[in-house]
């Protein structure tokens, strides 16, 4: 171990106006808590003052290095202080201190005597005391420990003592829309980085069957900080006080190594929650305002999806167990199974754009905003507009799939004002903004809002709706190929999901044919690797191959992002050959008419795909097709 371990950036500060010991030890206490290694700072600064009390720890120089081992430390760290003026320490010291290093240490053992040794033998140095009292910021003081410390010593440790683990060094949550693929992808990525720069790394997954490998409270007291790779909102009061680095989930699968020495190295600023916010925004401050709507929209479209699928699929069995030719306009409840199947699926289907409004308002206003936001969904949903309601008519013609869109926003950003404008209300009436001003003057504006634009998106939404069902031959061909082929060009990302939310639009609106497209589209890439890495093994390395088993399995789920690694390796020719092979497979479904209702579940859902044989055949297609191009584009690998 060597001392630059034992810092971050976080832990030293420079020029502080001090003025007595209890003033700098106050500091500095608060500079070692940063590493998240003190269970009591209070005993902490006690055993500063009794070591004080056995003998003054200035040393020369104008250096004090103010140390303590106890049992509320739960590994080894330094912190470094610069006083802006040197300062009468302690009344015996032989001269005035102005930079000052305190060591924390556990109890066991002598490690902060190996920890003592090594800095003093380094600040025996004139020239490198001076490079510290010029530094001009942490990192630069930090910076030139490291540099005084590789000269000296090298690699070498300063202990030969076993420093037991007694926590993961690095958290980390992850999180992607649909919490399917990139959320543990990105698990493992960090898992293993972390493991490979010989940090103990824990990662908690919020995947789509909630969240798994949970972070502790001690877990989060004692690490160095935590990564949030997400690309929705996930809890982060709980890390309050402590460095967090908010990422993309992309970045948690690509750029593991960088995320986790940012947090190893001090290099992130510390978390402050929001003392109402239960769920706090993942985005950091370099998040752009397409990237925030984008999470919103995702985590509003995440929660609906069970509903639609659900819904949906008991609804396509209705009609698949049913008799057309008893009743042809009551097709779906003829029968008593197929009425049971249509009923409870359409109880679910048929409130997908209240959650889809409700979640999207909570993603932006947390939980005051659900209400809100569901309001406005069933507003959007029924069609609720002024003119009717004067006529004595609570329905119109439903907004649909936008008016959702629009009523979870507004929604949001509702309850985010109506939050700024009551935040001078008096401390006393805070316990009824949640339960009463916000609810009620939420739904209230939310209310009139949609009521006003109603007529517009039911317009729009039925003449998107007349578009797709008047398309016809060449016209809706090309349709299914350019929303199949957008589901390769980035694997689940912002292209992905454009073309998904666009079928789920489509779907919402009685049109179920582009789901279709969209869906074989997505589960195309990974079985044409799969299908080159079994028949064109030269093409592949060893690693490869063995993975190329896997993705059989994920491309028959619908899960494309198993294709990312192989994207990722060779991109100018892996998302030609998937794209192309994604448009033919739509382009062939659109052909064929297949119609699916529900907008997920792959295989699974084939046998409620109108004309599922001419629909397998599309899939075919489309991966043996790509199979070929990749196989052709691709060099022999080096073995």
């Amino acid at each position: 171990m060597r001392i630059t371990e034992l810092f971050t950036a976080h832990s030293i500060a420079l020029d502080a106006a001090l003025f007595t010991r209890d003033e700098i030890l106050d500091k500095l206490v608060a500079l070692q808590a940063t590493h998240g290694n003190i269970t009591d700072t209070a005993a902490y600064k006690k055993a500063l003052l009794a070591r004080e009390d056995e003998a003054s720890t200035y040393v020369d120089n104008g250096i004090t290095v103010p140390h303590a081992r106890t049992s509320c430390v739960t590994r080894p760290s330094l912190a470094a202080l610069r006083l802006a003026e040197p300062v009468q320490y302690n009344p015996e010291d032989d001269g005035k201190t102005d930079l000052l290093f305190a060591i924390a240490a556990p109890e066991y053992g002598s490690l902060h005597m190996d920890m003592l040794a090594r800095l003093m033998q380094m600040l025996m140095n004139e020239e490198f005391v001076q490079t510290l009292r010029d530094a001009k910021t942490p990192a630069d003081f930090l910076q030139a420990i490291d540099d005084r410390e590789d000269a000296q010593f090298g690699e070498e440790s300063f202990t030969q003592q076993e420093i037991p683990q007694t926590g993961y060094r690095i958290l980390a949550v992850t999180a992607c829309p649909n919490g399917i693929a990139h959320t543990y992808m990105a698990a493992e990525a960090l898992t293993k980085t972390g493991e490979k720069l010989g940090l103990a790394t824990k990662v908690e997954t919020n995947g789509s069957d909630g969240a798994k490998n949970i972070l502790t409270a001690e877990e989060i007291a004692a690490c160095d900080g935590i990564i949030i790779a997400a690309d929705k909102n996930v809890q982060t009061a709980r890390f309050d006080g402590k460095p967090v680095l908010f990422a993309r989930v992309d970045d948690g699968i690509h750029k593991p190594e960088e995320l986790i020495k940012k947090v190893a190295h001090g290099e992130v600023a510390v978390f402050h929650a929001d003392a109402e916010a239960k769920t706090a925004q993942t985005s950091g401050a370099g998040d752009t305002v397409g990237h925030s709507l984008y999470k919103h929209l995702m985590n509003g479209v995440s929660h609906m999806l069970p509903f639609v699928v659900g819904g949906g699929i008991m609804i396509a069995l209705a009609f698949l167990l049913d008799d057309y030719t008893i009743d042809p306009a009551n097709f779906g409840m003829n029968t008593p199974v197929a009425a049971f199947f249509k009923t409870v699926g359409g109880a679910a289907f048929g409130y997908m754009l209240p959650i889809l409004a409700g979640f999207i308002a909570m993603s932006i206003a947390d939980r005051p905003g659900l209400a809100v936001g569901f309001a406005g969904g069933v507003l959007a949903m029924n069609g609720t507009n002024f003119a009717g309601l004067a006529a004595g008519q609570t329905t119109g013609v439903s907004g649909g799939f936008l008016a959702a869109l629009l009523a979870g926003f507004a929604a949001g950003y509702i309850v985010q004002f109506l939050k700024k404008i009551t935040d001078k209300l008096p401390a006393s009436l805070n316990g009824i903004r949640p339960m009463l001003i916000y609810p009620l003057g939420g739904i209230l504006i939310v209310g009139a809002v949609m009521c006003g634009i109603n007529p517009a998106m039911g317009i729009i939404n039925n003449a998107v709706a007349d578009w797709l069902n008047a398309l016809g031959g060449s016209s809706r061909v090309l349709l299914g190929a350019i929303v199949a082929g957008m589901m390769s060009v980035d694997m689940g990302g912002p292209v992905n999901k454009a073309a998904y939310v666009f079928g789920t639009a489509a779907l919402a609106s009685g049109n179920y044919e582009v789901m279709a497209a969209v869906m074989v589209g997505g589960m195309v890439p990974p079985i044409a690797i799969a299908l080159s890495t079994t028949f064109c093994p030269k093409k592949w390395t060893p690693d490869e191959r063995r993975n190329g088993i896997v993705n059989y399995v994920m491309g028959l789920c619908f899960v494309s992002e198993g294709a990312i690694p192989y994207a990722a390796a060779d991109p100018l020719r892996v998302l030609p050959s998937c794209i192309v092979s994604s448009a033919v497979s739509g382009a062939l479904s659109m052909l064929f008419g297949c119609a699916l209702r529900a907008p997920h579940g792959g295989i699974f859902v084939f046998p409620v795909v109108d004309h599922p044989l001419l629909y397998v055949a599309a899939l075919a297609v489309g991966s043996v097709a790509g199979a070929v191009i990749l196989s052709l584009l691709k060099k022999d690998a080096q073995q």
